[in-house]
């Protein structure tokens, strides 16, 4: 059985570490490139770095972050915000970056997937969806959350998958910055209806979140921040904790 990653994202704005409740009230959290290295030398499994920002004013993920942040870490890291072209990719992959992260773009343009895929490989596209549940239906969101769509979050999935992406990073609006746990009931029917990995992010505020998003939501990696950016959950004790639930993770 493959191992449950535990992922530590960073929100960068302004070169900071940020973190906010609903993706709003914004507070600072920290280096980013101090806070990736200690991730990296304290067990987690992948980085994931998200300049929040970018979309919303229109410029590109600040590449010299991404370059001294993947400098200091020897796992795995996944550079999203503000890309929307086969050329913002390969400037962050020769930054270091492993894989990146699309979201807005990919909903614009969705054959945008196709195209980075055809290039550089399902392997290092990740299509991130930020949804919101309004009166029983998951609705995907765009800007940070801000501007809504009419597409089903479970039919937009689907189409990720079918056009090639290799991760699907879901958030669920509703649960994030709450840490009242994930979303798994939605989890667990991605889950189910693709075959591809799905990370869990939004709502972690303690150790049994964690348990519940992999054994509930059949999630294949679960991401947070607030938690482990102001020390409530170390991930080693994380890891041990979900070892002894019978839960595959690298230790």
């Amino acid at each position: 059985m493959l191992t449950k990653r535990i992922i530590p994202c960073l929100d960068i704005k302004n070169g900071r570490t940020v973190k906010g409740i609903n993706f709003v009230d914004l507070r600072d959290a920290g280096d980013p490139v101090e806070l990736a290295e200690i991730y990296a030398k304290t067990g987690a499994d992948e980085l994931v770095f998200l300049d929040i920002s970018a979309t919303e004013e229109r410029r590109r993920t600040l590449a010299d972050l991404v370059l001294r942040v993947a400098e200091k870490v020897n796992i795995p890291f996944t550079v999203g915000g503000g890309i929307s072209s086969v050329e913002d990719v390969d400037i962050l992959l020769q930054n270091g970056a492993d894989k990146v992260s699309i979201n807005s773009s990919a909903v614009k343009n969705p054959q945008l997937i196709n195209d980075l895929v055809a290039k550089f490989g399902s392997q290092c596209i990740v299509v991130a969806i930020d949804a919101k549940e309004i009166d029983g239906e998951w609705i995907v969101h765009l800007v940070g959350g801000k501007v809504p769509t009419e597409l089903n979050l479970f039919k937009w999935a689907k189409e990720v998958e079918q056009r090639g992406a290799g991760e699907i990073l879901f958030t669920s609006m509703n649960h994030d910055g709450t840490k009242n746990g994930f979303a798994n009931e939605a989890l667990a029917k991605l889950s189910t209806e693709l075959n591809i990995p799905i990370i869990a992010s939004g709502g972690a505020g303690n150790m049994q979140h964690f348990t519940d998003t992999f054994i509930e939501g059949k999630a294949d990696a679960a991401l947070a921040a607030s938690v482990f950016h102001f020390k409530e959950i170390d991930i080693k004790d994380l890891k041990e904790e979900l070892k002894r639930n019978q839960i595959p993770v690298r230790l």
